[in-house]
Formats: C-alpha cells, structure tokens, sequence
C-alpha cells in the first residue's frame, strides 16, 4: 500500500515540472522551422507566470542554416510595444543547444524565464527569438501570458 502512495506523490510531482505545449505564433522565423513551444507549470492560456518564480521555456526547431553561435532575445510585448525581458542565459549554446549549429538538425533550446516580483501585473505577449550568426532569428515565437501576484 506505502508503495503505490509513494508511486502516486511521485507522478503528482512529476506533472508539477513538466513542460507544457503551448499555442503559440511564429513571429518570424527566417533561418529556422519551429516545431513546438513548451512552458512549465502552463495548463491554460494565457500562461499565468507568478512573480518570484521562474519557469522553464522549451522551443524544439530545425536549423535552415550553419551558425556558430546563437543569441536569445525576450520581450515582453505590451499594447504593442515590446519591452526587454531580462533572461539569465542568453547564449543559446548554454540553452540545451550543441554548437556549431547545423543546417537541417534538430535542436532543443531550453531556457529559464524568472518572473521578478517587481513586474507589474499584466497580460502581454511574450515574444522569444534565437538569433544566428547573421542576426537572422533561428525561431521568432510569441505566446500570451499573465504576470499574477
């Protein structure tokens, strides 16, 4: 009996943490084709972020290019004004990404999203590109999401 309870706290635990898929848009992806975007602890749409937390983002795409380096730009998108989002990673081959990057290959960019508690509370559209040597985004996404208290 203890062991299926045990089995049953460890599947609960373990939905807590994965990533979710998300809809999302491609908002412009030049030198890549997204596959899917995931997010952690995203059940329903708009993600709701909680401040003072910090969540797990997922983009699977296949590379159109060779590029030696990749670099992560995060806005936050409000009435239509994209304002920057502080990522702690913006290298992307620190992001789950095996460098050089190669045409025609399938990478798994992960990447860390900490909500800080002084963000105002909003609904926006978070906009997330992966840019190649050449500057030309790997994958462009934009999702909506909910900073909540």
């Amino acid at each position: 009996m203890e062991f299926q309870t045990g089995l049953i706290v460890l599947f609960c635990l373990m939905g807590l943490t994965w990533a979710q898929p998300v809809k999302y848009v491609d908002c412009g992806s030049t030198s890549g084709k997204v596959i899917g975007v995931d997010v952690s602890r995203c059940s329903s749409e708009p993600c709701q972020l909680h401040k003072g937390e910090s969540y797990s983002v997922k983009v699977t795409f296949i590379s159109d290019v060779n590029s030696k380096e990749s670099t992560a730009v995060v806005h936050g998108v409000v009435g239509g004004i994209p304002l920057p989002f502080s990522i702690p990673v913006t290298d992307g081959c620190e992001s789950g990404i095996q460098c050089p990057i190669v045409k025609g290959q399938t990478y798994t960019y992960e990447a860390s999203l900490p909500v800080k508690s002084l963000y105002p509370s909003i609904n926006c559209v978070a906009e997330w590109e992966l840019r190649d040597d050449d500057n030309e985004d790997l994958f462009c996404v934009k999702f909506p999401v909910q900073i909540v208290n």
